[in-house]
């Protein structure tokens, strides 16, 4: 049996609706569709073409034998016209109006904006899934105080709620980048090989007729704009700003997923691990953070991917080159299908995010000392202190402390040192208040509840019906 390679992004990560809106029958058959948009603007227009001839081709839309397209084109090397001779045989009738007076342009460059204008519909779905399953996860843990980390070191406290929050914000961010893009994708509309329309001059002799076709096609197929002036293709920067969308949530999905291999380290938070799952072949215990990673992996294809566009833009020739075509065929299907996984293995992740409370404050509790000393600073400066003293003193204190966690294993005693030193004027037992972690993250679970009530909410009811009867699995 002869094998055939078949990419893994559409065999086991992305879904089956985007794997269908790249399919061959959506493509060739949208090219149909535009096909026959052309005959009715035409035949609205004045050229005789019969309602006959365009019911016949509405009647073969997704009637393709491939086949014949395959063999059609081995002899004349051009996809197009391989197309334009199947459709012909399927409808004797209109053959003969088939295409007129368009170029190939006209259905390879419409098409791939419909698509486009589709899988931006699916990515937005699963965007909203994601932003909804964070938006519980946050109000859920927006009191739970954790560590904050710069460079990953510990920092001031948070709470598991409001780390949430900024991944939220990015996602709001990647939808509303994506609304801009989504509502101002224009079509090329049908302006010939060099984008001057002189085929239609030529077939209406009328300008004023050939000044409506670009509208008239566009309505047809769900689109109000379509770019004013063209070569014979649209501008490539199109599919530059479009790939840019998905490369945005590749980094927003990318950050998250770190996030949670770091936090799954500090056996603070981590996935959704199945009753049979296996995390390692050789090490039976271990629960590896294998979706975050498979995040990562795919987000960095897309990341690549999108460098494809930006340099076919910048190097087209005049009025078309045929040098974007094999790029442009693979980097953006490719782009839509690694992004769509992405965003399945975060819905699926979010949706059941483990959160360990008891090491959480376990890991905080070990930290808390050095994360209270600007607390303590304060008071102690508040109730008469030198703040320059009291501070060299804590920085020394701290110091030493830490030298007995890290070198000797001991716990960490620096309320102890504080509680000694009289300057401070502490006893033990009000450092440890003062230490009280509930008192030491600031606005964060405020923050939790005005983020979503101003950022989140709005968004959700904008876009609730979109997720209603989603339904989002991880293949493997």
């Amino acid at each position: 049996m002869e094998k055939v390679y078949v990419t893994p992004l559409s065999t086991r990560y992305a879904s089956k609706e985007m794997n269908e809106v790249w399919s061959e029958d959506t493509k060739y058959g949208t090219w149909r569709e535009l096909w026959i948009a052309l005959a009715e603007t035409e035949k609205e227009l004045g050229i005789d073409i019969t309602d006959e001839q365009i019911k016949e081709m509405k009647e073969h839309v997704h009637d393709i034998d491939y086949d014949v397209v395959r063999q059609r084109e081995k002899e004349c090397r051009h996809d197009v016209m391989a197309h334009v001779y199947e459709f012909g045989t399927k409808c004797p009738n209109a053959k003969g109006i088939i295409h007129l007076g368009a170029t190939s342009c006209f259905v390879t460059d419409n098409s791939d904006v419909f698509i486009m204008n589709k899988a931006l519909e699916i990515i937005k779905q699963k965007l909203v899934l994601v932003i909804s399953n964070l938006k519980k996860f946050a109000l859920e843990n927006k009191s739970v105080t954790c560590l904050g980390y710069t460079h990953f070191q510990p920092a001031q406290l948070t709470t598991v709620g409001k780390r949430a929050t900024l991944w939220m914000q990015d996602l709001i961010e990647d939808l509303e980048e994506l609304e801009f893009v989504q509502n101002n994708l224009k079509l090329l509309g049908c302006k010939g090989t060099t984008g001057t329309q002189e085929s239609f001059m030529k077939l209406f002799k009328n300008e004023e007729k050939v000044k409506q076709i670009d509208g008239k096609i566009a309505e047809k197929m769900g689109f109000s704009k379509v770019f004013a002036v063209s070569g014979q293709t649209y501008t490539r920067k199109l599919d530059t700003r479009v790939l840019n969308v998905l490369a945005s949530i590749a980094q927003s999905a990318s950050k998250f997923a770190n996030d949670m291999r770091l936090l799954q380290h500090e056996k603070e938070l981590e996935e959704p691990f199945e009753k049979g799952q296996i995390g390692s072949s050789a090490m039976a215990y271990k629960r590896n953070p294998m979706r975050s990673e498979r995040i990562n992996s795919l987000s960095r294809h897309v990341l690549a991917l999108s460098q494809d566009p930006a340099i076919t833009a910048s190097t087209q020739w005049l009025e078309r080159t045929l040098d974007d075509s094999a790029n442009k065929r693979i980097c953006v299907p490719e782009a839509f299908l690694a992004i769509d996984a992405v965003l399945i293995l975060y819905a699926n992740i979010t949706s059941g995010i483990v959160v360990y409370k008891n090491v959480i404050k376990t890991n905080l509790m070990q930290e808390l000392p050095f994360m209270g000393t600007e607390e303590i600073l304060m008071r102690a400066v508040l109730n008469g202190g030198d703040r320059q003293d009291l501070h060299e003193k804590i920085r020394v204190y701290s110091m030493e402390a830490a030298k007995e966690v890290k070198e000797y294993g001991r716990p960490n005693d620096l309320v102890d040192r504080i509680a000694n030193d009289s300057s401070f004027g502490f006893t033990k037992e009000q450092i440890l208040e003062i230490l009280n972690p509930d008192n030491l993250c600031g606005r964060a679970p405020a923050q939790v509840d005005d983020f979503v009530k101003a950022e989140v909410d709005p968004v959700l009811e904008k876009y609730g019906d979109l997720i209603k009867d989603i339904n989002v699995e991880v293949n493997v």
